[in-house]
């Protein structure tokens, strides 16, 4: 590929599902949870780079979020460390990203490869992933298409979104066995049932919630399907020419809905188009995907922070501080998860990790200091 590349790395996330080693100030993104030596962004920025040099990567978050983002990853560039207002999305993610690039690169990057990735997956086989992203990009080059990467489904999962492809269409590109096809349809969250059967079916993939284009495609999309939003990148992009601290920069953004990318663009669009990743890929929701992807022992328990497990099956211990610390033991236990900081302690059963959020919302309202 010929044409300049530049990546954004959606890292915004608040991480609350993660609660107490999650904290405002330190959500997942800035965890290591899938790796004992990385950060997540950290292995989200690393496995990019044999695409694309460092400074033609940004990191799109919230403006309370960048200083800490610095402070965790000082090698990275500051200036490519991009704050929103306030939250608006995945949509309103990439407007503020988009109208910095313009701002920085002018109008000439209407033309530049753009891809989207996130902080907070967990992604094996970086040279397969970086083919993926490869025969995206050069899909994306060649036909004005906005390109998306499904995953073949490894179980019955009801947490992500599904992608659908054209069960009478071959693919429409291949680049080395990667191949891209129509997409047919975005489907939600499904029941049990319906997971089962897209998961014995070849046509059906989770959605992986990353996307390739042209930036100047993107636009077209978005001033056909969400002009506002378009239209919003435009005046931004002005704005920081001229003023990166203009109060009118908030404003702007301020009037944006709160939608997903998925509902203001790829759902309606006529040139989306699915590149198939047959990578490890996952999507680290909360506590009890840990399991999944950190080490285990014969009785399925994944001990980090070498607690004292006995008797225990299927249970999941984090405990933060380490044994010289803090010593845990669980005894006599099944299906759980345990999690202590330096400042706090979580027990839950593994079926509702989803509720963690709510106990975080509960000390919310409390005013209590371990957020």
């Amino acid at each position: 590929m010929n044409t300049p590349i530049l990546s954004v790395i959606m890292a915004g996330g608040s991480g609350e599902r993660f609660w107490p080693i999650s904290r405002r100030q330190r959500p997942k993104q800035l965890l290591k949870l899938t790796s004992e030596t990385e950060m997540m962004l950290e292995e989200s920025v690393n496995r990019l780079l044999p695409l694309l040099p460092k400074d033609h990567i940004f990191i799109a978050t919230s403006t309370t979020l960048a200083e800490p983002t610095h402070q965790a990853m000082p090698s990275f560039p500051k200036e490519n460390i991009v704050g929103e207002p306030c939250k608006r999305n995945t949509a309103g993610c990439l407007v503020n990203a988009v109208a910095h690039i313009l701002a920085r690169f002018g109008e000439e990057a209407m033309d530049y490869l753009m891809s989207v990735t996130t902080a907070d997956h967990l992604i094996g086989d970086t040279d397969r992933f970086c083919d993926t992203v490869t025969a995206a990009l050069q899909y994306a080059e060649q036909d004005e298409a906005l390109v998306t990467i499904g995953v073949h489904p490894t179980r019955p999962e009801t947490g992500y979104g599904y992608i659908e492809i054209n069960q009478l269409n071959k693919p429409i590109w291949d680049y080395q066995g990667i191949p891209v096809y129509n997409v047919a349809r975005f489907l939600e969250k499904p029941g049990h049932e319906d997971a089962e059967r897209y998961q014995a079916s070849r046509f059906y993939y989770w959605n992986s919630g990353m996307f390739f284009w042209r930036i100047r495609s993107l636009m077209v999309g978005l001033e056909k399907y969400a002009p506002q939003h378009a239209a919003c990148i435009l005046r931004m992009a002005d704005l920081l020419r001229d003023n990166p601290k203009n109060p009118a920069i908030q404003a702007e953004f301020e009037q944006l809905p709160d939608i997903s990318i998925d509902y203001a663009l790829m759902e309606k669009a006529d040139n989306v188009y699915v590149a198939l990743g047959d990578f490890r890929w996952d999507d680290v929701g909360s506590w009890d995907s840990l399991s999944r992807f950190r080490q285990r022992d014969e009785q399925r328990n994944t001990p980090i922070g070498n607690p004292v497990l006995i008797d225990c099956r299927n249970v999941t211990v984090y405990n933060e501080p380490g044994m010289d610390q803090m010593a845990v033991c669980v005894i006599g236990m099944e299906d759980l998860i345990v999690v202590t900081s330096q400042d706090s302690v979580l027990v839950c059963p593994k079926n509702r990790a989803q509720d963690v959020k709510r106990a975080v919302q509960e000390l919310i309202q409390r005013n209590a200091k371990q957020i």
